[in-house]
């Protein structure tokens, strides 16, 4: 379905994408499932053919593009079956690095984003706490001034990436005696940092073949250099990548919607009860036509959300409703998918099946669809 949003740079992004994920990418999700692991070649592969610097200054090695092409890019990524794979990309692409594009001073750049567009350094973002979700200010790990830098303490959990990355933004009180989102610091902590280990892996109802871990931190030293950005600004930092975060994580459910979907009308028009195809069945094919005509309209919502971002409009309540709304359709959808598979719906390693679970995430991860809803309704 062609959009007004989408013109000649982004329709080509979509097509490179597409073509690599059903390529690379599908033939291998089952075993990658199995192994709970993305192969770190293949996210050397991506970022050597260009898809990580989708977002990157053109002087660091990117095309610095905008909001739009992250969710065209999320979309594809999407369709690829498997959501840890599309989430080990993406929190690299827009839930990580832009705490350096954004707010990282000029020789921050300089080290470290042409190592991310070129796949050669993987991040990720490290903010969740054990006590600490959506409530970021309530988060308790903390940094000491020692020296040329600081100490950090504290535990991160449900960290995607957390035991791959390369380097990690953690955020942490830097001042405990002010109101929690007026002292909290973003600091980029290396992999072997003394100190810092990634403790356990987390096995998770979904997205098996992406690395989620909790990460501990004792006694971490980082230099005063890998300070992102203004000390006690940090929240205001994770409040902003917010948006980018939840319109790049929409645009794979959406991507997941579609393709589930496609497959789904694919199986009912081939599978056969009582003598006929399933898709001759009316209530079968209007409840899919319904699906698609919802995927059509959180898609445009969507789109629109990230065209009014990158003109510079504050979006919080867009893009709070686009969280909304796509995180629970997504569910919805393939509710209806594997329900429409019947007994092949129920079993492991069909695509379908793996996708439901996948997709369970997406109204909780990023912000729930209730804390959502709330910023909607402030602004109402």
């Amino acid at each position: 379905m062609k959009s007004i949003y989408i013109d000649n740079d982004l329709e080509a992004v979509r097509g490179q994408v597409r073509e690599y994920v059903e390529r690379e990418v599908l033939p291998n999700v089952e075993t990658w499932e199995r192994e709970r692991a993305i192969p770190r070649s293949l996210l050397d592969e991506m970022g050597k053919l260009g898809f990580f610097g989708l977002r990157i200054p053109e002087r660091y090695g990117g095309i610095a593009l905008g909001h739009l092409a992250s969710v065209v890019f999320a979309e594809q990524l999407g369709r690829s079956t498997s959501g840890g794979f599309a989430i080990t990309v993406l929190v690299h692409t827009d839930l990580a690095a832009p705490y350096v594009t954004n707010f990282g001073s000029d020789e921050q750049r300089e080290r470290w984003l042409p190592g991310f567009a070129a796949g050669e350094m993987i991040t990720a973002i490290a903010v969740t706490e054990p006590d600490a979700g959506s409530d970021v200010a309530a988060i308790r790990t903390t940094a000491r001034q020692d020296g040329e830098g600081w100490r950090l303490n504290g535990t991160k959990m449900f960290i995607t990436n957390g035991a791959l990355a390369d380097l990690v933004f953690v955020a942490a009180k830097t001042n405990p005696d002010v109101k929690g989102s007026r002292g909290i610091s973003i600091f980029a902590v290396e992999r072997d940092s003394e100190g810092f280990t990634a403790s356990r892996a987390l096995d998770k109802m979904g997205w098996h073949s992406s690395n989620t871990a909790e990460l501990v931190l004792d006694e971490v030293w980082v230099p005063e250099t890998n300070l992102i950005g203004e000390e006690n600004s940090g929240f205001y930092y994770i409040m902003g990548n917010f948006q980018n975060e939840r319109l790049a994580i929409m645009g794979q459910a959406l991507g997941e919607a579609q393709m589930a979907l496609e497959l789904t009308v694919a199986y009912v028009k081939d599978r056969r009860a009582f003598g006929a195809p399933l898709w001759d069945k009316q209530g079968v094919r209007q409840r899919l036509a319904m699906r698609q005509a919802e995927i059509d309209a959180a898609r445009e919502l969507t789109y629109h959300a990230a065209w009014l971002t990158d003109q510079g409009e504050n979006t919080v309540r867009q893009v709070s409703e686009v969280k909304a709304l796509v995180g629970e359709l997504v569910n919805t959808v393939l509710y209806d998918c594997v329900q429409f598979h019947g007994g092949m719906g129920y079993i492991a390693e069909t695509a379908v099946e793996r996708m439901y679970r996948d997709v369970r995430i997406h109204s909780i991860g990023g912000g729930a669809t209730e804390v959502m809803l709330e910023e909607v309704a402030k602004r109402l």
